[in-house]
């Protein structure tokens, strides 16, 4: 059976993503201020982790992420839950994505199946110290590939069409990415957080970055997300250069700047202006659009139309 992935990637138009899972979260009202962000609802209200995916999916998107970019047996360990109450819950993530999937294609009848993807987020994301934007955790590419590994093989089970590591922000992280994903049979992308228009969080050039998946077996996507989208477009063209053989992934923030100390955003760019600015990222090269931090449906709806316009 073909992935449907791997087949929305041999259409013509752009796969349009969804944006900031937290952002609709919290504008639904939902309390995120805790170790666990948005995976804390998988146990107190996974029903809003539903609304907020079906929120997106009435706004257009084409593929949902699951609530899991921080869920960890680790992070899960802080509420006192043991591995197999975390793991549990990790599942229960796509489960949730699929059901408002689901529930969205029985009341719309789509001519296109929305996508579920599988968030994967990175080692630093569990620290939550801000530490997936700096890539400065100094942890081995050893402990790294332990603490992804029985987690990635869970959504490698999971029924996700694609498993997205998300927000990578480091070259040693990335390695250990590539050599677990080598033993996967989902589909998937890897995505990177940039610091300016030539490198990810680290400092590692981004052409660098990506090249780790060139002539890799089961990333079909790679490129960057959770970046201001002011550098989007350059960092596109670094990436269609490094690997002219993988779709392009962007899904950038909204523009506003996220403080980590004061655990605060400041700043705005309108649903219009994020619009605007995508059909720039479509034109560099990028296959797979969509938005991260601070985006929510009228960003996706106003891109998803801006996107279209031009497909037959």
């Amino acid at each position: 059976m073909t992935n449907a992935f791997l087949a929305a990637l041999d259409r013509a138009q752009p796969l349009i993503l969804d944006g900031g899972l937290a952002t609709q979260l919290e504008a639904q009202g939902c309390d995120l201020g805790n170790a666990l962000w948005s995976a804390s609802l998988l146990i107190e209200n996974p029903q809003a982790i539903v609304d907020a995916n079906r929120a997106f999916l009435d706004a257009g998107a084409e593929c949902i992420a699951s609530a899991s970019y921080q869920a960890s047996r680790a992070g899960f360990a802080q509420r006192g839950l043991s591995a197999d109450e975390a793991d549990a819950l990790i599942l229960r993530s796509v489960e949730l994505a699929m059901r408002s999937r689901d529930e969205f294609v029985a009341a719309t009848a789509p001519d296109f199946v929305p996508l579920v993807a599988a968030s994967i987020g990175p080692y630093g994301a569990v620290l939550h110290d801000g530490s997936e934007y700096r890539g400065d955790y100094n942890k081995p590419v050893a402990e790294l590939r332990r603490f992804h590994e029985a987690r990635l093989r869970l959504f490698d089970n999971s029924g996700a069409d694609v498993l997205a590591f998300e927000t990578v922000p480091s070259l040693p992280e990335a390695e250990a990415i590539a050599d677990l994903l080598s033993d996967c049979t989902t589909p998937a992308w890897v995505s990177f957080s940039c610091k300016d228009d030539k490198h990810i969080s680290d400092g590692s050039l981004v052409e660098t970055a990506v090249a780790l998946f060139r002539d890799h077996p089961v990333v079909a996507a790679t490129g960057i997300n959770c970046t201001p989208p002011q550098f989007a477009t350059a960092l596109i063209d670094k990436v269609c250069n490094a690997v002219p053989d993988k779709a392009v992934i962007a899904y950038p923030n909204s523009g506003e700047i996220y403080d980590a100390e004061r655990n605060a955003w400041s700043g705005t760019v309108t649903p219009l202006d994020y619009a605007a600015a995508a059909r720039d990222w479509q034109a560099a090269g990028a296959k797979i659009i969509g938005g991260c931090c601070r985006t929510g449906p009228a960003h996706i709806a106003a891109m998803r139309a801006a996107l279209l316009s031009g497909c037959s």
